[in-house]
Formats: structure tokens, C-alpha cells, sequence
């Protein structure tokens, strides 16, 4: 095996190149990196936050709880046990007077406010004089003969009964005078014709005497009495109205709202109701059963209202009827699953708020109605 030669120069390592460093230097590899890292950090946090969250937040108010097994649910609001009476004026008016204030118990017939009157009652006035004269003429008519005008026309009766009997005489002198030619045809023709003049009035005479002793005719009577009674008619009427411009009350009940004032000028029909009543004593529940829950109810079924804000009163109720008219929903729970379309058929109960927290007309409930029965 050959060996290395002693004169063989040995070789040297590579020199390493130093040189300065430039700022795209640092840039490159010290601030890039820094950079990315907190980029990086970034989008992490990012994503991190914004991811999505389940969350069950506590509700402000607890709803109400279900005290059956088995219900079906609905709304409902209290109304009196007469219904809302929402009273208005038949008549349009100002208003001069409000007889009633909220919470005032009204019987039948209790006047609840009253409109200006004054024209009608001028009218009145004019029919009442119409009314008196036509019974004058009446009592008139019925008081006839009237026994101090029998004198007159008996006395004028007699008059032409005399001139008769004068010309009478006349007439057999002329007749004598004219037999011994002493008087022409012509005055003995005008004697004739005398004679015949006072004998029609002697009969007119009698004929209105007679007349006058015979009274009224009875179909002069007749018209008069229609004419009063005409006339009597006609201030009823406006008694009638007069009378309707005082709204009065026509149920037992309590003053539940009161939107008129004295001065207001009130139409037909309002645009709202100027009074509302309603008989409190036992209250009434309107309830609206969803169509589709129709099929799960009968009447039979147990029902407890639990009104809003006060979720630990449940108040028990009793069935009234059922309105079998479905109508459209108005009542309205503000659910994002609610359907504004729905129709419902809306069912009375009633309960006795005596000795129980008090409800008012116009709360709204959450009535359950227990189909387990």
C-alpha cells in the first residue's frame, strides 16, 4: 500500500465571510416573525370570542305554571258579568250635564249624562198651544146648542113669520083691487113675488134654527178629535225625545269608564263609548280557544284562570257558555310562533271575585283547561 509523500502541503478549512448587519436585516428576521406570532395570537382570539353561545337566560317574569297533566291552554280577559255595556247617545248633542263619575253603582233608569234640550222644549211649547186649541174647538163643538143663540134665531123665525102673514094680506088686497080693475097685473105680479121672498126666509130662518137646536154635526166632531189627537201625537214625540237626550242606565251595574265631558259635542254613532257599564258582582272570563284545540274541548272540563303578574293566584271557574261563532283573533300574546291568521271560538266562564285578590275588567289570563278529564 503506497504511502503519502511528507512533502504534500495539508489543506486548510474555508474562510468564513463576515459582514455588517442591514436593517432589512433585523426587518426579516426578527420583526416578520414577532409580526406572525401576533397574528396569529389574533385570530385566535377572534375566533375564539366569536364563537356561537347557547345560552338560557332566566325570563323577567316566570310564566305561568300548568296545574294539570294534561290542558290546553289559552288566553283570556276579564269582562263583567253583564258584558262591557258601552253606552252612547241616540240623539246628537252637546253635552250640559255628566251625571255619573267612575265607580258609581247605577240602577235601571239612572240618568248618566244629559244633552242641550232647549230647541226641543220651544217646540214643544208650539205643539202644547196647537194641543189646547184644537180641545177648545172640541169642547166647543160638543157644548153645542149653544142656549143663548136659541133666542136670536127663535126671535128671527118669528120676524119673517110676521112678514109673511103681512104679505099675505097684501097679496089678497091686490088680488081685490086687481078683480075691480082698480090696480095694473104688474102690482099684483111683484105682490106675489113678495110674498114667495119672505117665505124663504122665513124657512131659512127655521132651517137655522133648527139647525142650531140639533147641534154638532158628529162628523165635525169626528175631524176635531183627529185633529187633537194629531196634535197630542205630536207632543209625545217630542216628549220622547226630550226624554232621549238623557242617556240613562238600563242594567244594575257599576260606571267601569267615563269619555264625555260637559261642553263635548257628541255624534251617532260616537267614535268611542261615552260610558261603559257592567254588573261586577261575578265576574266572566272570555276565553279564546285556538281552531286548532276545538277539537279537545267540551264543556265539562275543569278551568283555572292565573292572572298576569301574580302567577301564585289561580282562580277556579265555572262554565257559561259557549259562543258558536268562530271569529278572528284579536287577543294577541306576542309569541314568535303565533299565528296572526288563527280563528277561535271564544268560551264564557265566570268566578266569584269575593274574598280573592282583585281582578279588574279588562285584565288579561292565562286560563288551563284540564282535558285529562
Amino acid at each position: 500500500m503506497a504511502s503519502v509523500s511528507a512533502e504534500e502541503p495539508a489543506v486548510s478549512p474555508p474562510r468564513r465571510l463576515t459582514r455588517r448587519s442591514t436593517l432589512a436585516d433585523v426587518v426579516t428576521q426578527r420583526l416578520l416573525p414577532l409580526v406572525a406570532i401576533g397574528l396569529l395570537a389574533f385570530a385566535g382570539w377572534y375566533v375564539w370570542t366569536t364563537r356561537p353561545v347557547t345560552r338560557n337566560p332566566v325570563p323577567p317574569i316566570a310564566p305561568a305554571s300548568n296545574p294539570f297533566a294534561d290542558s290546553l291552554a289559552a288566553a283570556g280577559i276579564v269582562e263583567a258579568q253583564t258584558e262591557n255595556i258601552a253606552v252612547g247617545s241616540a240623539t246628537p248633542g252637546v253635552v250640559v250635564e255628566v251625571v255619573v263619575k267612575v265607580g258609581d253603582e247605577v240602577k235601571p233608569g239612572a240618568p248618566l249624562f244629559r244633552l242641550d234640550d232647549r230647541e226641543l222644549r220651544g217646540e214643544l211649547e208650539v205643539k202644547q198651544a196647537a194641543v189646547a186649541q184644537y180641545r177648545s174647538e172640541l169642547v166647543r163643538l160638543e157644548a153645542e146648542p149653544r142656549k143663548e143663540k136659541i133666542p136670536v134665531l127663535a126671535a128671527a123665525v118669528d120676524e119673517a113669520r110676521s112678514l109673511v102673514t103681512r104679505e099675505t094680506d097684501a097679496l089678497k088686497r091686490s088680488e081685490e083691487t086687481f078683480a075691480r080693475k082698480v090696480s095694473t097685473e104688474q102690482e099684483l105680479i111683484e105682490r106675489r113675488e113678495a110674498l114667495e121672498a119672505v117665505k124663504a126666509k122665513l124657512a131659512r130662518a127655521q132651517a137655522d134654527l133648527d139647525l142650531l137646536e140639533a147641534g154638532s154635526w158628529q162628523y165635525d166632531r169626528d175631524v176635531s178629535k183627529a185633529a187633537l189627537s194629531r196634535a197630542e201625537a205630536e207632543v209625545a214625540k217630542i216628549e220622547v225625545e226630550l226624554d232621549r237626550l238623557v242617556v240613562r242606565a238600563l242594567v244594575l251595574g257599576r260606571v267601569l269608564q267615563v269619555n264625555v265631558r260637559p261642553g263635548e259635542f257628541v255624534g251617532t254613532p260616537a267614535n268611542q263609548p261615552l260610558v261603559i257599564l257592567g254588573n261586577t258582582d261575578r265576574l266572566h272570563v272570555r276565553v279564546d280557544i285556538d281552531e286548532y284545540d276545538i277539537p279537545g274541548f267540551h264543556s265539562g272540563l275543569s278551568a283555572v284562570a292565573v292572572p298576569r303578574g301574580n302567577l301564585r293566584e289561580k282562580y277556579p271557574l265555572d262554565f257559561v257558555r259557549v259562543e258558536p261563532f268562530v271569529v278572528p283573533k284579536k287577543s294577541l300574546t306576542g309569541d314568535t310562533t303565533e299565528r296572526v291568521d288563527t280563528r277561535v271560538l271564544q268560551v264564557i266562564y265566570e268566578f266569584d271575585p269575593v274574598g280573592r285578590p282583585p281582578l279588574f275588567v279588562g285584565q288579561q289570563v292565562e286560563v288551563f283547561i284540564d282535558t285529562a278529564e
